[in-house]
């Protein structure tokens, strides 16, 4: 049954933030189960010789211009007009996604990701700056200090590495991915622009 939804899952990735509402409406409209799956993008893009748009595309004449009209597109259909930029992008997000992991253990990696997605990339959270993430993680409800701590920890480490590895034996190579069914079995698909597909998928039940 189509009923699962695992959305592959980085901070970094301004799809993250932009496939975040659309994607979470659609999946309780569809009374479904949304998972995030905590994975290192750079990780990802160094198994599969995957590249940030912007850097893979730059050569192709009118490319990169026409996936900024296509954001623009997605922003203005959803309402996400707060979106914003981050002023420190690409900013080094392994230690978020390390806590981001952490927070997943417990059973609320969803409510994690949720928390931090608005401060990032509305409110431009200062990445480099350990106490402002503190606060940030703190405010949403987290025990942070405990979050850094384990962030810290071989366990969380090699869990997140071996959440990359996982996803990229399954075929993801960026991000949005998302997987649409049992977890750990369902069918692939890339790109906030598959919204529609995986509603399809989901109205079979």
């Amino acid at each position: 049954m189509a009923n699962r939804v695992e959305l592959v899952f980085d901070f970094v990735s301004p799809n993250a933030y932009l496939i975040w509402w659309p994607l979470r409406e659609l999946v309780s409209r569809y009374e479904a189960e949304l998972d995030v799956v905590p994975v290192f993008l750079g990780g990802m893009h160094k198994l599969t010789g995957n590249a940030p748009p912007m850097i893979r595309d730059r050569d192709v004449k009118g490319k990169n211009e026409y996936a900024m009209l296509e954001m623009e597109r997605f922003i203005a259909k959803h309402g996400l007009t707060r979106y914003r930029m981050h002023p420190q992008f690409p900013f080094n997000s392994i230690l978020l996604q390390r806590m981001l992991y952490a927070a997943d253990q417990d059973g609320r990696g969803v409510q994690f990701a949720e928390s931090l997605l608005r401060p990032i990339w509305e409110e431009g959270l200062d990445i480099s700056s350990p106490e402002a993430v503190g606060a940030a993680v703190s405010a949403a409800g987290f025990d942070a200090a405990d979050l850094f701590a384990r962030a810290q920890t071989d366990e969380v480490k090699q869990g997140l590495a071996a959440n990359t590895d996982a996803v990229v034996a399954r075929g993801a190579f960026g991000i949005p991915t998302m997987f649409v069914g049992p977890r750990g079995q369902g069918e692939m698909f890339f790109g906030k622009e598959r919204l529609g597909q995986i509603e399809e998928l989901l109205s079979r039940g």
